[in-house]
């Protein structure tokens, strides 16, 4: 096999909100570095971190994956759960650091391309992606393109209204960006754990959450099931604007049947028709979508 030209080489560096992933694929598409380190609390420390990461990975294209975005005129981070990298300017302080081009973006957007690529997506046209964790991120791929839409603010599924709201859904919980009734607060870790504590009184972690549904107890079978419906109603109401091919979820979350397998025929009655048939897939590549996705921010 001839070795590869050094210029096919693809890094990619995912940050997240406890570790820094960079990968390198080779122009094979095989995977040949591999390295991951805590993520600094503090701006500058995160910048020279993934510099090194960066260096130490060698020569090649260079995509970043981070949550948040850059404002589309100013290149102003903006709206990131690493609170530290809001308000900087921090492509240009990448490239910088790294001393060479890079292509910064959405950690979420990140997911969804790789999926699209040679994931739960490939194949498809129109690829929707949630990414169900702690929080509620989104993607949009369509012809194997990020969408990202004149204020690069395309596909911000967490920070749409809950739809067709209930009883149980009201008053509606007010969001960390300041609005009210997001669907991030109803279906992510954050929204299972404020919603158990807000019905029983209790407050558990997601995980014993789960379990005590396993186990059979009532109120965690409840609150699952809170979860799937609301899940059913954010699909149906993303389906009515986009009817994506297929919907990929990743995220920790999307390990519970709930909310992949068991989750199309609890979205058809809420679309226009009330007949539509959604495909749902869960991520083929798991915690590693992000990366690589922002391997292939150069593809």
């Amino acid at each position: 096999m001839t070795p590869m030209p050094v210029s096919n080489r693809r890094i990619g560096v995912d940050i997240g909100g406890t570790k820094i992933d960079a990968i390198v694929f080779d122009s094979y598409d095989q995977i040949i570095f591999e390295k991951r380190v805590a993520t600094p609390k503090a701006y500058e420390p995160m910048v020279k971190a993934i510099a090194a990461l960066v260096h130490e990975a060698g020569q090649g294209s260079v995509g970043i994956g981070a949550p948040g975005t850059a404002h589309p005129t100013t290149g102003v981070w903006r709206n990131s759960n690493f609170v530290a990298a809001n308000g900087q300017r921090m492509e240009k302080d990448l490239v910088a650091a790294i001393g060479r081009p890079i292509r910064v973006e959405n950690d979420a957007n990140c997911f969804a391309l790789s999926e699209a690529k040679d994931g739960a997506g490939a194949g498809y046209g129109v690829v929707a992606f949630f990414t169900i964790g702690t929080g509620l991120g989104g993607g949009l791929v369509v012809d194997g393109k990020i969408i990202r839409g004149a204020n690069a603010e395309a596909a911000e599924f967490g920070h749409t209204g809950l739809p067709w709201m209930t009883e149980q859904d009201w008053p509606p919980v007010k969001c960390f960006c300041g609005k009210q009734g997001c669907a991030e607060m109803y279906v992510s870790g954050t929204g299972l754990e404020m919603d158990y504590k807000r019905v029983t009184g209790t407050a558990l972690v997601g995980p014993q959450i789960i379990t005590n549904a396993r186990l059979g107890e009532a109120q965690g079978l409840a609150a699952l099931k809170r979860l799937q419906n609301r899940f059913a109603r954010i699909c149906a109401n993303i389906l009515n604007v986009i009817d994506p091919d297929v919907f990929v979820m990743g995220g920790g979350l999307s390990a519970l049947p709930e909310l992949v397998e068991e989750l199309p025929p609890l979205i058809s009655p809420y679309t226009f028709s009330g007949q539509a048939k959604a495909q749902v897939q869960r991520a083929k590549h798991g915690g590693n979508s992000g990366v690589r996705g922002a391997a292939r921010l150069w593809d």
